[in-house]
This record gives structure tokens, C-alpha cells and sequence, in this order.
């Protein structure tokens, strides 16, 4: 741990943004091997993911956003960018859904929809870490970034499923499934570096960046991972959820 705090903030990123791909390959692989994963597992999972994620919004993005310091009040940057994220991603759901059609080589509109979305919402996902650490080299904060990255690798387990194992229920080959699904989780890496780049070289950008990633990530999981999971046992979806919340909360508090 000691190496890795000793590196710049971007080499940083870039090994978290590693680990963070390497989740949703590893949750893609299990398509190689069988054709479904029991429900109660991707509930359970997806609901922590969604409770790691809110806690992370709030804890690693937006209070550091609220507490930064700046020439403009603390709540015009951190309002502004908090909208600005949660709007770009609700206009790109809207625009997924209207082009839907079409995607044949994806088993169909709604599998090619999903991989989509789960595509387009990875890109703050990265760029979300990628600020954190930036953040994380002025403040000395690096573990608050570790758990932030910890939290998104946990989410991208379950998603690597999620996306694989619709397209193969539609006939797409095992192989073209998990690659498929990987890709969607590949573009957190360039995302991360861009992320990290951003908030570094421009300072006055950082309050702004990190209120846009936890909108947008607010907008993920009220868009994708919440509906995901609640269609499911609703009990057990609330418990994920509860659990993930409390143990990032309990993290980033006790080490942040």
C-alpha cells in the first residue's frame, strides 16, 4: 500500500481502473461456463453494488465537492455539477432507447439497449475514480479513493453477469458474450486517465468534476442498478442495498 501511495495520481488511476475491468471480466467469464447464475446471487449483489455506489456518491464525491474550496459558494459548483452529471446520463438513456432497434448481432434491442447503457455508464464511472485520486494526491486521501474504485470492481461483478448472460439466453456464442460484456467494462480504463488528467491540470475544476461523477453515478444506480435488483426478491434486494451502504459509509468514515 505503501508503493502504491507513493505513485502519481494517474499511475494511480490507472491500476484501480485495471482492477475495475478486471471485476466485469471476471463476472463475464462465468458465461464460458454456464448458461445462468441463480437470481437470489445477482439480487444480493447487484443491491450491495447499488449501496456501495450511493454511499461512495455522497462520501468520496460530493462532500469533498461541498467542502473544497473555491471563489464561488460551496453549493453553486457542487449543485451545478451534480446536475449537470445526473443529466447527461438520464439524456443518454433517452437516447438509447429511442435506437434500440436493430442491434441483431447483440440478441436484440433490448440486449444491445443494456450493453449500451451499461457501456455509456462505465465512462463517469472511471472518470469518477480517475478525479478521486486526483483529489486524493492534494488531500493525502488515497484510501478514500481506493474504496471508491473497491466499490465500482464490486458493482462491475455482477454487471459483467448481467450483460453476458442475457446475450447468451438469445443465442449469441459464450465467447462473443463475455467479449462483449468485457468491452462494456473496458472503457473505465482511458476513462479513469481522463478523469485524473482533468482534475489535476485544471485545479479549479476539481469541487465541479467530483459533483458531475457523483450525479452521474447517482443516475446509474437509480437507472440501472436499483430497478435491476428490486425486480427481483425485493427483501433481499433491500438488504444489499442496506449492507453495501453501511460497510462503504463505515469504510470511508473510519478511513477517509
Amino acid at each position: 500500500m505503501q508503493w502504491f501511495c507513493g505513485r502519481e495520481a494517474w499511475v494511480q488511476a490507472l491500476l484501480a481502473s485495471l482492477v475495475m475491468y478486471g471485476a466485469t471480466a471476471l463476472g463475464a467469464s462465468f458465461v464460458l461456463f454456464t448458461k445462468k447464475v441463480p437470481s437470489t446471487v445477482l439480487t444480493v449483489l447487484t443491491g450491495a453494488a447499488a449501496g456501495i455506489m450511493l454511499a461512495a456518491s455522497f462520501f468520496s464525491l460530493l462532500l469533498p465537492a461541498i467542502e473544497a474550496e473555491g471563489a464561488l459558494p460551496a453549493f453553486v459548483p457542487a449543485t451545478a455539477g451534480f446536475l449537470a452529471g445526473g443529466a447527461l446520463l438520464i439524456g443518454c438513456d433517452i437516447l438509447l432507447s429511442r435506437r434500440k432497434a436493430g442491434f441483431r448481432g447483440l440478441g436484440g434491442g433490448q440486449n444491445a439497449l443494456l450493453f449500451f447503457a451499461v457501456t455509456v455508464h462505465n465512462v463517469p464511472e472511471g472518470m469518477a475514480v480517475g478525479v478521486a485520486f486526483a483529489a486524493a494526491g492534494e488531500g493525502g486521501a488515497v484510501l478514500s479513493a481506493v474504496l471508491l474504485a473497491i466499490g465500482i470492481a464490486v458493482q462491475n461483478f455482477p454487471e459483467g453477469m448481467c450483460v453476458a448472460f442475457p446475450l447468451r439466453a438469445k443465442g449469441v456464442t459464450p465467447w462473443r458474450s463475455f467479449l462483449f460484456s468485457q468491452g462494456s467494462g473496458a472503457v473505465e480504463i482511458p476513462s479513469c486517465l481522463v478523469g485524473a488528467a482533468a482534475a489535476t491540470f485544471i485545479a479549479g475544476l476539481m469541487p465541479w468534476a467530483l459533483a458531475f461523477s457523483a450525479g452521474a453515478m447517482i443516475a446509474v444506480v437509480c437507472s440501472e442498478l436499483i430497478p435491476e435488483c428490486f425486480s427481483g426478491n425485493r427483501t433481499l434486494a433491500s438488504l444489499g442495498v442496506v449492507a453495501g451502504f453501511c460497510a462503504m459509509m463505515a469504510l470511508d468514515v473510519a478511513f477517509g
